[in-house]
Parts: C-alpha cells; sequence; structure tokens
C-alpha cells in the first residue's frame, strides 16, 4: 500500500483511468491538484488513506483493458485532437442545456431555494470562460504544440522558438482550470453535492444530474491537458530545444 500512497493522483489516473472514479467518490481533485500525493490528499481532505488505497488497489488488479485508455501512449497532436473532439464537444453542447435547465429552475424555484440563483450565476459564468478558454486551446495553444511535434519528427535544423512560446498559453490555460474548478466546486457545495430537495420538479432533479456529469467530465478533461499534454509538450519542446543546440 506505500508505494500507492506515495504516488500522486495524477499518476493514478494515468496509470489507470478507472481510478478517477474512485477520487470522484471522495472529491478528491485528481486534475488541478493531482500533484498531491495519495497521502498528503487524504491527509488534508481527512479522509481514511488505507480504505481509498484499497479501493485502488482492487480497480488497479481488475485492469479491465476494454475500458482503459493509454493517453499516454498517443502522440500530442492525437491527444489534442481527443480533447477537441470529446471534450470540448461536450462543454458545447452540454453548457447551452445547463444553462437553459437552471435558468428556468431557479426562476420557479427561486423563492424557496434562494442558492439557485447563486448556482444559475456560477454556472453562466463557467459557459462563458469555457467558450473563450477552449477557443483559445484551438486556435493558439493546440496548433503550437502540433507545430513543435511536426518540428521534432522532421528534425529541422533551425529552432529558434522561445519555451514562452508554450509556457505562455499553458500558464494562463491552468490558470483558468483552477478558477473553473474552483467554480464547479462552489456549486457542488450549494447543491449539496448535487442532491435534490424533495419538493425538485423533473427539469429540477434533470438540472442536477448534468451539473454532476459536466463536473465529472471537466475533471478528466483538465486532467488529460494537465497532467498529460501540457507537461509532455514541454519536455518534446526541450527535448527538441537540446537537439538543435547539439
Amino acid at each position: 500500500m506505500n508505494k500507492l500512497t506515495d504516488k500522486t493522483l495524477a499518476q493514478i489516473v494515468n496509470g489507470n483511468h478507472q481510478a478517477a472514479a474512485i477520487f470522484e467518490k471522495y472529491h478528491l481533485d485528481f486534475c488541478c491538484k493531482g500533484k498531491r500525493s495519495l497521502q498528503q490528499a487524504c491527509a488534508e481532505q481527512q479522509l481514511p488513506v488505507g480504505e481509498i488505497a484499497a479501493e485502488l488497489e482492487t480497480v488497479l488488479l481488475q485492469d479491465s483493458k476494454s475500458s482503459k485508455w493509454e493517453f499516454d501512449k498517443l502522440s500530442l497532436t492525437q491527444l489534442a485532437e481527443y480533447i477537441v473532439s470529446t471534450h470540448h464537444d461536450y462543454v458545447k453542447k452540454e453548457t447551452s442545456q445547463i444553462f437553459v435547465y437552471l435558468q428556468k429552475v431557479a426562476s420557479k424555484h427561486g423563492d424557496r431555494h434562494p442558492e439557485l440563483f447563486k448556482v444559475f450565476e456560477l454556472f453562466a459564468a463557467i459557459k462563458e470562460e469555457m467558450e473563450g478558454h477552449m477557443k483559445k486551446e484551438e486556435l493558439i495553444l493546440f496548433p503550437r504544440i502540433k507545430e513543435l511535434e511536426k518540428l521534432a519528427q522532421q528534425q529541422q535544423g533551425q529552432f529558434s522558438l522561445n519555451i514562452s512560446y508554450l509556457l505562455s498559453p499553458i500558464t494562463i490555460m491552468q490558470q483558468e482550470h483552477d478558477h473553473a474548478g474552483n467554480m464547479m466546486e462552489e456549486i457542488r457545495l450549494l447543491t449539496n453535492n448535487y442532491t435534490p430537495p424533495s419538493d425538485a420538479c423533473t427539469t429540477y432533479r434533470l438540472s442536477f444530474t448534468t451539473l454532476q456529469a459536466f463536473e465529472k467530465d471537466l475533471h478528466q478533461h483538465v486532467h488529460l491537458e494537465n497532467n498529460i499534454l501540457f507537461p509532455e509538450a514541454i519536455k518534446a519542446f526541450r527535448k527538441l530545444q537540446t537537439a538543435v543546440l547539439n
């Protein structure tokens, strides 16, 4: 168990993405705070590390290959394209629908459940920020990552790009990831872990269900970028830079 508890949350999920479901269960942030060890994260949140490690061991032993994506084996271009086609498309579709649900629910039930107004306000901010965020990734950062990989494959002799070419947009993306994650965490607290009240109508319940699914997708989305795509892109940049200098 000691070896597993010393691993970071990101390393554990990278090894087997089914571990993400266990981290979601205990609200352990493996995306924005994925650099914490399992031991440290559990201590900070006063969670039973032995019990969680045992659950993880069971998942790791099962190692269901049919549902295991080895994202760290994909090329940078393949991973960037996967993120866009899977997570960006999901966000574009779901944010509009959830926005409509929450607007309707806050209007009809806000007098009895005033927290719904804050939930709607927070999600509206997330929707707006994510739209701009994804556009910057698709038009600026991801093309730069693809260009970098192409240069590495061609082994071109001329390479004059500065590391800020990647680091500047990556830093901004990570800051925006943190902000979106913090707002979703506040929504989860306001909704009592997405638990609808006894008087909730169908749309009320549906809005909470879709919010919970959205948060899970966001965690996986941010994990792929923060813990795999961005570090691997920086590593590839430095490797190419070293090769050119030598």
